[in-house]
């Protein structure tokens, strides 16, 4: 099988965003496949361009048996409403020269995710004209979000858009997407049941696993044996409410011989996120760390973090949760009960407590009730670790998602 995976943050040698269809198209080619990815020059969550890549020029590399081929975008440094519509449509529109050269390749299926959505309808026009099977996978619906977290305005605007994307979204052969929730929504904006998929993030839980003794990270900061560490390790933008952070940082900066606060990352929140922080003495800073570094980095967590904003609730699910939980440490999160992410963690996997989103109180006093409890957090964190082994093994997923593709590619084509 020949799959073209295109996507705009896909990163088969690099860690962060992009991680999963990185190791997505890697896993493929060990299972014998031919893989092609055309993306952009890693970018994602710094907002610029990584050292050693072009943001102006077209490129080829093989990175682990992958052909990749990156075309050129535009990355403001501040993205906005318009800026950032900007920024994906030079991207759909620079990588269609990198499309049209797989034409003689003749790839049998067209994966497309989702950021970038206005990418669509170009791999959907190469893949019809050239037989192929045209696939979408929705890591978050960008354009809900975009106009619910207030990034672009207008109901009638809002309506058109809408409109578009349930046109687009039914031109696909298969639609798939992380939770049920939001394959309720795919189904809502008008998908039939034969072309919804069920396509879960996943986690490597031979890379992650629970240390048997405190992290390296922990001498490297300086905090001492008996001090609960708070951690938030991922993206940091405008989805996440990072706000509560700070402010439960602040509220319990009274404690910092019980708790710290690590915060790990990058992307255009950190310097509101760091401003916020000032003066405190129970918070710490780390940047994006190597891969092979994150097992001691998420071990290194008596209690992750995991805010997420009120309105993005089921618009996103955090691909950082499975990695909490192949950890197996305690998780504290602001969802309710009825959202996915507030079910998995009250519920299903049990490894911690959910608070309401934007309630820094709560989410404080969350945080204080299991760092004053080691057995608790024990626990949850056990249950967490046996639900990703259970539940999220990357093999399996993977096994039954070439399995799902295999079954569309034996499909005639769908009007």
């Amino acid at each position: 099988m020949k799959v073209l995976f295109y996507g705009i943050n896909f990163a088969p040698e690099l860690t962060g965003i992009g991680k999963y269809s990185g190791e997505m198209a890697e896993w493929f080619v060990a299972a014998g496949h031919e893989v092609r990815v055309v993306t952009a020059p890693p970018y994602y969550p710094a907002w610029r361009v990584s050292e050693g890549f072009s943001g102006w020029r077209f490129s080829w590399a093989r990175c682990n048996g992958v052909e990749v081929f990156r075309a050129p975008l535009w990355v403001p440094s501040q993205p906005g409403g318009l800026k950032r519509l900007l920024h994906l449509t030079s991207f759909a529109i620079a990588s269609l020269p990198s499309i049209l050269a797989q034409w003689r390749w003749k790839p049998d299926v067209v994966w497309v995710v989702e950021p970038a959505l206005m990418c669509g309808p170009g791999a959907v026009a190469f893949a019809h004209l050239r037989g192929a099977k045209a696939w979408l996978h929705i890591q978050d619906y960008e354009v809900d979000a975009a106009f619910d977290l207030g990034l672009i305005k207008g109901s009638r605007l809002r309506g058109w858009v809408e409109g578009a994307e349930r046109w687009l979204m039914n031109r696909f052969d298969r639609v798939s997407t992380i939770s049920g929730r939001m394959m309720d929504r795919a189904k809502a904006k008008g998908v039939p049941n034969s072309k919804r998929v069920f396509f879960p993030n996943w986690v490597d839980i031979s890379a992650i696993t629970p240390l048997g003794e405190p992290s390296p990270y922990r001498a490297e900061l300086g905090i001492p044996e008996g001090v609960a560490v708070a951690l938030y390790s991922g993206n940091m933008g405008g989805k996440q409410g990072l706000e509560i952070l700070a402010d439960a940082a602040r509220l319990l900066a009274g404690r910092p011989s019980e708790i710290q606060f690590v915060f790990c990352g990058d992307g255009a929140g950190r310097a509101g996120l760091e401003a916020r922080c000032s003066g405190l003495t129970n918070v710490r800073f780390l940047d994006l760390q190597p891969m092979e570094r994150l097992s001691d980095l998420l071990g290194m967590a008596d209690i992750h973090l995991l805010p997420q904003r009120a309105d993005a609730a089921d618009l996103v699910m955090p691909s950082k949760l499975t990695g909490m939980l192949a950890s197996g440490r305690a998780v504290v999160a602001t969802a309710l009960e009825t959202t996915e992410l507030g079910r998995v963690v009250m519920h299903d996997a049990a490894c911690g407590l959910i608070v309401a989103p934007e309630h820094p109180e709560a989410f404080a006093k969350a945080i204080q009730t299991l760092a004053s409890d080691p057995v608790r957090r024990a626990a949850m964190g056990s249950r967490g670790r046996s639900y990703a082994e259970r539940e999220l093994d990357r093999d399996v997923i993977l096994r039954r998602f070439e399995s799902d593709l295999l079954s569309c590619l034996a499909e005639g084509r769908s009007a």
